[in-house]
C-alpha cells in the first residue's frame, strides 16, 4: 500500500507539472499579437480602399486571429521574405482583420462575402471601390509544411490592379499587331 501511495504521488507530480507546462506553452502562445481584436476593422478596410484607389492598387486583407498558428506563420513568412513583403506593399493595401472569439467582426465577414468558410488564414482581394475580387483560400498555397514563397507571389501577381485592368490587355494587343 505504500508503494502504492507513493507512486500515486509521483504520477500527480507529474501530470502537476505537465499541466503548468502547458499552461507556460498557451501563454507563449497567446504572447502573439499581429490581430487587434479590438481594431475597427470596416474602418481600416475603408481607409485601405481609399489608399488604393489613390494609388491604383487594390487592398490585400489577411483574415485570421492570434490563435491561428497557420496565420502568424504566414505574417512571419511575408516578414522575413523582403522580395515577397516588397511586392506586396508595392502592389497592395494590406489589412489585417481579426476573427476570433473576442471579435468575430461578424458585419465585416458578412460584407466581404464570408471568406472564413475556407478556414484561416483567408485571403481577400478588394478592388479600388471595396469590391470583392476574389477570396484565397491559403492552403491553395501551402507547400510541404507551410505557406510557398512562389506560391503566394504568383496568387499575387494574378489579382494585382495591372492584371485585371483590361487596359493592360489591350496594349499587349496593340503592341502585338
Amino acid at each position: 500500500m505504500k508503494t502504492f501511495s507513493v507512486l500515486l504521488f509521483m504520477l500527480m507530480a507529474a501530470s502537476t507539472a505537465t499541466f503548468a507546462q502547458d499552461t507556460k506553452t498557451a501563454e507563449k502562445k497567446e504572447a502573439v499579437k499581429i490581430y487587434n481584436p479590438d481594431a475597427n476593422a470596416q474602418a481600416d478596410i475603408d481607409a485601405a480602399v481609399l489608399r488604393a484607389r489613390k494609388l491604383g492598387k487594390h487592398v490585400f486583407i489577411q483574415v485570421g486571429g492570434n490563435w491561428c498558428p497557420w496565420c502568424i506563420a504566414f505574417h512571419q513568412l511575408v516578414d522575413r521574405t523582403p522580395e515577397l513583403k516588397t511586392y506586396l506593399n508595392q502592389n497592395y493595401e494590406t489589412v489585417l482583420v481579426n476573427y476570433s472569439k473576442e471579435n468575430k467582426n461578424e458585419a465585416v465577414m458578412a460584407g466581404l462575402n464570408y471568406p472564413g468558410r475556407f478556414g484561416y488564414p483567408v485571403f481577400v482581394i478588394l478592388d479600388g471601390k471595396g469590391k470583392v475580387l476574389h477570396i484565397e483560400n491559403s492552403a491553395y498555397l501551402e507547400e510541404g509544411k507551410g505557406h510557398s514563397v512562389k506560391k503566394v507571389t504568383d496568387f499575387l501577381k494574378n489579382w494585382t490592379y495591372a492584371a485585371v485592368d483590361p487596359q493592360t490587355y489591350a496594349k499587349k494587343e496593340n503592341t502585338s499587331k
